[in-house]
């Protein structure tokens, strides 16, 4: 499997309308194919079961690097695995030299949802994580958020999962006074998913930090809240 084998299997189903009509919704100027995720999905899957490790992350690199909307989506897709043996290392760095790149949020958060996976595996990797909230770009300190999403998810975390949702939280209340759309957008998002296990710990970050939120991220983190 080679990179002009990856394109030609994602152009066979090649929309110029459908290609139009993204690149007008996601205002990026890149190549859209007009490929629906559906088929970005079936396309990876096949592509697994022919490469080795080393060749998935190769393959996966050569993809991002074309810089087309739906190769980049299938880079992220080769690596969105809970489990990558015998070492996920190689997989974490590759996604790490994305971040810069991100430029619209559904290659961000494709790329993201791999991310999720690697750092989940290894929780250390949150010392990777940090320094991205004190970037200049704005979409690698939404990513911070973005790749954790993971620690909003458990009803019953255990003491490290605390500390470490804590100090998640902490990065979140360095946002809240972030002008920028998508930021207030990924604090909002991090706080709702939260309100579904934890609304006491909502509530409090929200009774102190609130006020400092726009009012349309302030009340879509609270949307679940009774």
């Amino acid at each position: 499997m080679t990179l002009d084998d990856a394109l030609a299997d994602l152009s066979r189903t090649a929309n110029a309308e459908k290609s139009a009509d993204m690149a007008r919704y996601h205002k990026v100027v890149r190549v859209y194919l007009g490929v629906t995720n559906p088929v970005i999905d079936a396309c990876t899957k096949e592509w697994r079961k022919s490469l080795n490790l080393d060749d998935r992350l190769c393959l996966a690199r050569d993809l991002w690097e074309t810089d087309i909307h739906e190769a980049r989506i299938a880079a992220a897709k080769l690596l969105t695995q809970a489990r990558i043996r015998p070492d996920d290392a190689g997989a974490w760095t590759l996604v790490q030299t994305w971040v810069p790149d991100f430029d619209a949020w559904a290659i961000a958060d494709h790329a993201a949802i791999a991310g999720q996976k690697r750092l989940t595996w290894d929780p250390d990797r949150l010392d990777d994580v940090e320094p991205w909230t004190r970037s200049d770009h704005m979409w690698t300190r939404r990513a911070a958020l973005v790749m954790t999403l993971p620690w909003t998810k458990n009803r019953f975390a255990k003491p490290d999962q605390i500390a470490q949702r804590e100090r998640i939280l902490g990065w979140a209340a360095t946002y809240v006074a972030d002008p920028e759309w998508f930021i207030q957008k990924a604090v909002a998002w991090w706080l709702r998913d939260l309100s579904k296990k934890d609304p006491d710990r909502t509530r409090a970050f929200l009774e102190a930090h609130g006020e400092q939120m726009k009012p349309f991220a302030r009340k879509e983190a609270a949307r679940l809240l009774t």
